[in-house]
């Protein structure tokens, strides 16, 4: 890092003393017709030419003219263009009339741009621009809060650690319900890198892409919006448009400077060890034993050690960008390169990225323009073991035992073997966290090109190549001071190693014929017809050994023994024809027709193609001669939409009856059969309606967009119970239904429009998730096993991350035992009386942002919200355990335990090895509502009156923090995690997960 620092600054030293011929520099102001308050970032280029400059944050510019320049043009977006003659004059002062349509801002919307007034979808947009000043790892992270009907959840604080995004809910219950990222037109790999789990935790294959190349987001929500992506839009579409160089734009610099600390956004409030050792004394000798006898000592404060402060530590982040961006009417440009180092807030835990991006654009005549687009991405996570593994460092930490130390009195780990070592189930958290090595390189490379052709005024031919390249390779190794290289007998006490790679690529050729025509002055048409091939080509392969000489040997080849291996080839494809046919009259009444004939490898031979339309009309009554008079609607379209979009998310060859190789013959090779033939597996397919309004108030000041959707998903894929007597237990055919029904409101309003400048953005969704129909009337259960069966129940009737388990009535106050409802009311407490007790589905969330600017000052808070979801505290059935074992910390809560008769507490009496008190019930479910503080920032728009004798254009200077405050009922350390990160049947599950971070951040950004 230290020698990229000097790199920067010695670009910016040679571009500074760059000099330009000039004949004179003309001057002024540019300001807001409407109230005369200055416009930054106006764009003002020569005509006819590629120089240019844009004003700063005071309205004001300072640019250099030839002696032959004629005139100045004037740009921004929301407002009428200038075209101003300069005739000899030194100073130009605009004021430019705000375009009471601004709405004809086009939209990317798949395969085409559209005007966003004539859209009749439900697509919400996303400008990167208001999230530049957040310490953000992905695209997928930045929609947080941002989008209504978009949910997105961090699974926990580790850096590049998976993001789950739900659009509209969750319509799938066995395949992916993740959205399809699509990047410059490239379909884009999204989910876990990594084949070993990590206690549930994955990492981000998007977190090696930077988002701040980005220029718009746009979400696809319904059938009319997504349906030209027919059987991978089922789970809503996210369209990612990268920067390019504008015609008419100098050649511009951008410097981004970041630098900040991050450190844990709530902890877990544990006993020390006195409490504890007193705590487990109590337990024993409630259930008659002798603590001494048991091995236990008597209270002593000779340990005490604070296992979270020794695993966490305050984390350093920097990040580095420069960028360049240009262009003539001939040839446009963006290039940038960016570099990234994240410390994680458990110890050796880090993300380290490099990214380098280039867009091109090319004019070649009249009729013919191309570009290319590439973005390369280089990872390395330093990850640790978290969550649900026994062996995991912040897992670990929580329930280790204070009375034991980390180092021996020689400053040496204790190790196991050592006479201080915890061993089983406890370990050493903070040798596990330095000891081993998961190192996990990430290539991801992005690249394509694109040509059209203008046939005729009305008929252009267009045709994209692309291609999306994953590389992925995990070097781990455990050595024998681990709990699983030294600990574990099966391993043999010395070192673990894993070697596996993975490598990815899906190739994608789209050509389209699109057309338009307006007829008349009441008639507008546009259509177009397309193709599309993608191929998706998968490889990996997985060694792993034991028994190493010594820890100083830590590659496979020095394995004594090489225990294990594999390697796979996966192939598929999908082969689609599709259409799109726009219709406008009078500006006022409006159709969109689409279509799309999708036929995949991965079904069987009788479903391999399907076919997925949608219809959308809308009707924009501020047209209408009724609502002529009401001057301060700008614009007022209703809309509705219906359509059918699929799922192919299912991996690969699940229609096929395959064959397994097996030892099955005393070591000698063979085959056996290992799933049934369907050769009538299909798309699940998902039926959307939606109705939706847009407003437009107050010149543009004031927009609202508000939704209403129902829609249903039938051919769930599921396996069907098979009797044992077929050789099979089950076979995977399309079986279930899956509701999700709900309501979105956006609005964004100018609050204040002069001097003072406030904006607000709000979002609000509501959504409903129900299973319909499984593919018995039996229940299937999934999460963690319970005395109950599990802490998940998938149930007709009930949403996808419905809890199961018994309902805790309170403590007796007499005996101090747990109470439990006796559901079926037969006298006894047994597994039948389980029931639901709670899901993790929100009634509501959302985002609001606040942003006021003054005199180059800009300060903004966000804020994001989630009310009504509950969560599993799980980790307190290990740590308020009533006593059920002695090898775990507690939680303060318990010493709120029943300790004497008459006593009123919920937490039951602690008694060792007593597991009736520590059944999974309601006592472990709770309101995890929360509104948290996302990020606050404040800025500083240096005037440029100050920096253009280092002629420079501008210089941002910026703080920022990011989950500075929670507010939340939830015990836990955060309210937002998931163990089982992207699970969609087991949400909502706190199982010793590593809560987000709070982030506080400083840097500089510089324009010349």
């Amino acid at each position: 890092m230290n020698k990229i620092l000097p790199l920067i600054i010695l670009c910016i030293l040679f571009l500074r003393i760059e000099s330009y011929a000039q004949s004179r520099v003309i001057t002024g102001v540019v300001t807001n017709a409407q109230d005369n308050s200055p416009l930054p970032g106006v764009n003002i280029f020569i005509k006819g030419t590629s120089t240019g400059t844009i004003t700063d944050f005071e309205g004001r510019y300072s640019l250099g003219v030839p002696a032959d320049a004629t005139s100045l043009v004037f740009s921004y977006i929301g407002f009428i263009s200038q075209e101003i003659a300069i005739q000899g004059k030194s100073v130009i002062d605009v004021s430019l009339a705000e375009d009471a349509k601004q709405l004809d801002e086009l939209v990317v919307t798949g395969y085409t741009m559209q005007n966003k007034r004539d859209i009749l979808g439900s697509i919400t947009s996303v400008k990167p621009d208001e999230l530049r000043q957040m310490p953000i790892v992905g695209f997928d992270q930045a929609l947080q809060g941002q989008a209504s009907g978009v949910m997105v959840t961090q699974s926990s604080g580790e850096p590049g650690g998976g993001i789950m995004v739900r659009i509209r809910g969750n319509s799938s219950i066995s395949s992916s319900n993740r959205p399809l990222f699509i990047v410059d037109g490239i379909p884009v790999r999204d989910g876990g890198l990594t084949g070993r789990s990590f206690g549930g935790q994955q990492d981000n294959a998007i977190a090696s892409l930077n988002p701040n190349d980005i220029e718009s987001i746009e979400i696809l929500k319904d059938a009319s919006a997504k349906a030209m992506f027919g059987s991978r839009a089922a789970n809503g579409v996210v369209l990612i448009t990268t920067k390019r160089g504008k015609a008419g734009e100098r050649t511009r610099f951008e410097v981004d400077v970041q630098r900040g600390l991050s450190d844990p956004t709530g902890r877990v409030d544990l006993l020390n060890a006195a409490e504890l050792l007193e705590l487990q004394r109590e337990s024993l000798i409630n259930a008659g034993q002798d603590p001494n006898l048991a091995g236990i000592p008597g209270v002593t404060d000779a340990v005490d050690t604070d296992w979270i402060n020794a695993v966490t530590r305050r984390a350093l982040y920097e990040q580095y960008q420069l960028s360049a961006s240009g262009g003539s009417d001939k040839t446009r440009f963006y290039l940038s390169g960016s570099f990234r180092d994240e410390e994680g807030v458990i110890v050796n835990n880090s993300f380290t990225r490099m990214t380098g991006a280039a867009n091109i654009d090319h004019n070649a005549n009249k009729r013919l323009n191309f570009g290319l687009n590439i973005s390369a991405g280089r990872t390395l996570n330093r990850r640790v073991k978290g969550d649900n593994f026994l062996d995991g460092v912040y897992s670990g930490a929580l329930r280790s035992l204070p009375y034991y130390a980390p180092y021996d009195e020689n400053g040496n780990f204790y190790v196991p073997g050592n006479p201080g070592y915890a061993e089983f189930p406890n370990f050493n958290p903070l040798a596990q966290a330095i000891l081993p090595r998961f190192d996990t390189y990430a290539t991801k490379l992005l690249g394509g090109f694109n040509a059209r052709y203008e046939i005729m005024p009305n008929l252009s031919l267009s045709t994209r190549f692309s291609l999306d390249y994953t590389s992925t390779i995990e070097d781990q190794f455990e050595p024998s001071g681990t709990a699983i290289g030294g600990f574990l007998p099966s391993i043999g006490g010395r070192g673990y190693g894993v070697y596996s790679t993975g490598e990815s690529s899906q190739f994608l050729n789209t050509t389209t014929l699109i057309y338009n025509k307006t007829i008349g002055e009441k008639h507008a048409l546009d259509g177009l017809l397309g193709t599309e091939i993608l191929e998706r080509v998968s490889r990996s392969s997985f060694v792993s050994g034991q028994f190493f000489p010594s820890d100083d040997f830590t590659y496979i080849t020095s394995a004594g023994l090489v225990n294990d291996g594999s390697s796979f080839l996966i192939e598929s494809g999908l082969i689609s024809f599709f259409g799109q046919l726009n219709y406008k009259y009078q500006d006022r009444y409006l159709v969109t027709l689409n279509a799309r004939y999708d036929g995949s490898s991965r079904f069987g031979e009788d479903r391999k193609f399907g076919f997925f339309p949608s219809a959308s009309v809308g009707w924009r009554l501020s047209e209408e001669q009724f609502l002529q008079n009401f001057e301060k609607i700008d614009d007022l379209k209703l809309r509705m939409s219906y359509g059918i979009t699929g799922n192919e998310r299912i991996g690969d060859f699940q229609f096929l009856g395959t064959w397994a190789a097996s030892n099955a013959y005393n070591g000698v090779p063979a085959i056996s059969p290992a799933t049934l033939a369907n050769p009538l597996l299909q798309w699940e397919q998902t039926t959307e309606f939606n109705i939706g309004a847009d407003i437009s108030l107050y010149s543009g000041r004031v927009q609202i967009n508000a939704d209403y959707y129902y829609n249903t998903t039938n051919d769930l894929l599921l396996s069907e119970i098979l009797p044992l007597t077929t050789g099979f237990g089950s076979v995977l055919g399309n079986l279930g239904e899956v509701t999700n029904q709900g309501a979105e409101l956006t609005i964004n309003s100018i609050n204040f429009n002069g001097p003072l400048r406030w904006s607000t953005q709000f979002n609000i969704s509501r959504n409903q998730n129900i299973v319909r129909k499984l593919a018995t009337d039996e229940p299937q259960f999934a999460g963690y096993n319970t005395f109950t069966n599990s802490t998940h129940i998938i149930k007709p009737g009930y949403p996808l991350g419905t809890y199961w388990g018994l309902v805790f009535l309170g403590v007796d106050p007499g005996t101090g035992n747990a109470i439990y409802k006796d559901v079926n009311n037969d006298g006894e407490l047994t597994a039948e009386d389980g029931t639901v007790i709670g899901n993790a589905q929100p009634d509501f969330f959302g985002g609001l942002t606040n942003t006021w600017s003054y005199k180059g000052f800009e300060l903004s808070l966000f804020l994001q919200f989630s009310y009504g979801n509950e969560m599993i505290n799980f980790a307190k059935t290990s740590m308020v355990n009533s006593g059920q074992d002695i090898e775990n910390n507690q939680t303060r809560e318990a010493l709120l335990r029943w300790r004497n008769p008459g006593d009123i507490t919920s937490v039951p009496r602690y008694e060792f090895e007593n597991t009736f008190n520590n059944r999974f019930s309601s006592r472990f479910v709770e309101d995890a509502s929360y509104l948290r503080i996302k990020n606050l920032s404040l800025a500083y728009n240096v005037p440029s009156k100050w920096v253009e004798k280092y002629r420079l254009e501008g210089v941002r200077l910026f703080v920022s923090g990011t989950n500075l405050w929670t507010l939340t009922n939830y015990s836990g350390a955060d309210p937002e995690v998931n163990s089982l990160d992207g699970s969609t049947v087991s949400q909502g599950l706190d199982f010793y997960t590593l809560p987000q971070v709070r982030t506080l951040m400083a840097g500089i950004n510089l324009r010349f």
